[in-house]
């Protein structure tokens, strides 16, 4: 019961006119794509290289890591980043996403990589992941899962 001024108000609840049957809205409204799916690629590469050179590591190496994960070449990733190429639309557009990826696993903010169902968000999280093990110090052979 909500409070105002003190007084406990009772809840009439709304009228019948404005009530909206919670099934049915479910599946008539689509779901929205979480924001990250609509952010600029662009926006987010910087966070990306300054992660790595905070911890010394160098640009060169992101790129490696994102061409590496997506089969994009220097120049596909230079035109991708200056066209402002979206989340959704950089993984969907990636050459050749590398298929040893899926044997990227550990936690990222909290979620076990290999156990996330919805697959743009997994390809996001294990970018996420290869990041975080370069900025962590690791040989790139391991990161690249090749030594």
């Amino acid at each position: 019961m909500p409070l105002s001024g003190g007084l406990l108000l009772p809840f009439r609840g709304l009228p019948d006119s404005l009530r909206v049957d919670a099934d049915r809205r479910r599946t008539e409204e689509p779901m929205t794509k979480h924001r990250i799916y609509t952010t600029s690629f662009a926006s987010v590469y910087p966070h990306y290289v300054a992660k790595a050179e905070k911890k010394g590591r160098t640009k060169a190496e992101v790129d490696e890591i994102i061409c590496w994960l997506t089969g994009y070449g220097p120049d596909e990733l230079g035109a991708v980043l200056d066209a402002g190429t979206d989340f959704e639309s950089f993984f969907a557009g990636a050459p050749r996403m590398n298929p040893a990826r899926a044997s990227i696993t550990g936690l990222i903010c909290g979620v076990r990589v290999e156990t996330i169902e919805e697959p743009l968000m997994r390809e996001i999280r294990y970018l996420d992941k290869l990041i975080d093990e370069l900025a962590r110090g690791k040989r790139m052979e391991r990161i690249l899962l090749t030594g």
